[in-house]
């Protein structure tokens, strides 16, 4: 469920802390149960699947227990399915609690222990020094992977230029890791470049292709990024991203367009948030809404035979109505300049991400996590995915 929730579209904080209370009682209470919790933990790891091995590697680590912490890991490396229930546990966890853990794990001959142990370090904010800068250059792929992503997430800048480097990669992965975290530390030539090539290609993954644009576009001019977002526009299959991308570039140019999709009950509601993106608008709050149609289903359903069993992307965000956000921006639209990125109503600015930290949705949050490092070249990246504990101890060191 947390793992939904720290990527939902309609979920602040609060809706956070809570399942984050939740998650903790109960692993109370495997630990309450002591032996007898922990064997029905290991127990349930027949079927290694991710949240299993997450409950199990909390256990390992609160309870000191390095063997069966090996084990684990050595479970995870043979079930990749599962290595994000591992490494979550390590971010889940206090840094207190991996002291004496972390070490070993980064002097290891192992590439995935040393993969794990860079993660623990980058999700604690702790920098890794010399070992970071050794692993950019392992032979292990997704070693290498791991290493340029941290290097962006912690803010090293002395680690720029290998970043750079990287970006020819024969490890696609690899690559686009090193260019991601190339814009975050402050390049604005060969990584740009690298992103917009991976964005634009039809032959990388779907999730790799956006998440390129979704750092890209908050950092090319409007005129590029209206470029760009013109090149995948070619097709239905692809209206989607463009509407998404839509709400990165931030441009009010595009508000006409976006409230002719919210006609399609199958892109209204993302139109509706690239819409809230743009504004600041909570269209729900501010009764900019209409009832949801009718008989319509996008998630799965209860027929056994039925062979998509997606999620609803836009599962729990509110359906708009486009009568009524006509209105509104012949009321407020001219003071939205064409040409000019906004973000949550107005120009990106620090102090309006940190803004948007304390009190946006998720989806908005990641968004001003990675304004805040772009923004600020060498800021470590901010986890909205920690702990809540975590992220609100950090946030109360910020300025508004």
């Amino acid at each position: 469920m947390r793992s939904v929730l720290v990527v939902a579209p309609r979920v602040r904080m609060l809706e956070l802390s809570r399942i984050d209370e939740r998650l903790a009682a109960h692993l109370d209470g495997v630990a309450i149960a002591g032996k007898y919790g922990a064997a029905l933990a290991n127990q349930a790891l027949e079927d290694a699947g991710a949240s299993r091995l997450f409950v199990s590697t909390v256990r390992a680590i609160e309870d000191r227990d390095s063997q069966r912490l090996d084990k684990l890991l050595a479970i995870a490396e043979a079930v990749p399915a599962s290595r994000a229930g591992a490494l979550s546990a390590f971010g889940w966890v206090s840094a207190s609690q991996l002291q004496g853990i972390t070490k070993p794990l980064l002097e290891s001959a192992s590439p995935w222990r040393r993969e794990v142990g860079l993660t623990a370090c980058a999700m604690h904010g702790v920098d890794a020094g010399s070992v970071l800068s050794k692993a950019l250059h392992d032979a292990d792929g997704s070693l290498r992977a791991r290493a340029l992503r941290v290097a962006g997430r912690l803010g090293r800048r002395d680690l720029t230029d290998a970043c750079l480097a990287a970006l020819v990669d024969e490890y696609l992965r690899s690559a686009f890791e090193a260019a991601r975290s190339a814009l975050l530390l402050g390049d604005r030539t060969g990584s740009l470049g690298a992103l917009e090539a991976l964005a634009i290609d039809p032959a990388v993954a779907d999730r790799t292709r956006f998440a390129a644009l979704r750092v890209m576009l908050k950092v090319v001019s409007p005129q590029r990024a209206r470029a760009i977002l013109a090149s995948i526009a070619k097709g239905d299959a692809r209206v989607r991203t463009v509407i998404r991308g839509i709400a990165i570039a931030g441009d009010p140019h595009y508000m006409s367009w976006l409230i002719g999709q919210m006609e399609d009950l199958k892109l209204a509601r993302l139109a509706g948030e690239a819409f809230s993106f743009i504004t600041g608008l909570d269209l729900a709050y501010l009764d900019l809404e209409r009832k949801q149609p009718e008989n319509v289903e996008f998630g799965p359903d209860d027929d056994p035979a039925e062979e998509n069993v997606a999620m609803d992307e836009d599962d729990g965000l509110p359906w708009p109505d486009p009568a009524k956000l006509i209105a509104w921006w012949k009321a407020n639209g001219a003071r939205f300049t064409p040409g000019t990125r906004y973000f949550m109503g107005d120009v990106p600015t620090p102090a309006k991400c940190v803004d948007v930290l304390k009190n946006g949705f998720q989806r908005q949050r990641i968004a001003a996590a990675e304004y805040l490092s772009l923004l600020s070249p060498g800021a470590p990246l901010f986890n909205t995915s920690a702990p809540t504990w975590r992220q609100k101890r950090l946030l109360s060191t910020m300025a508004p």
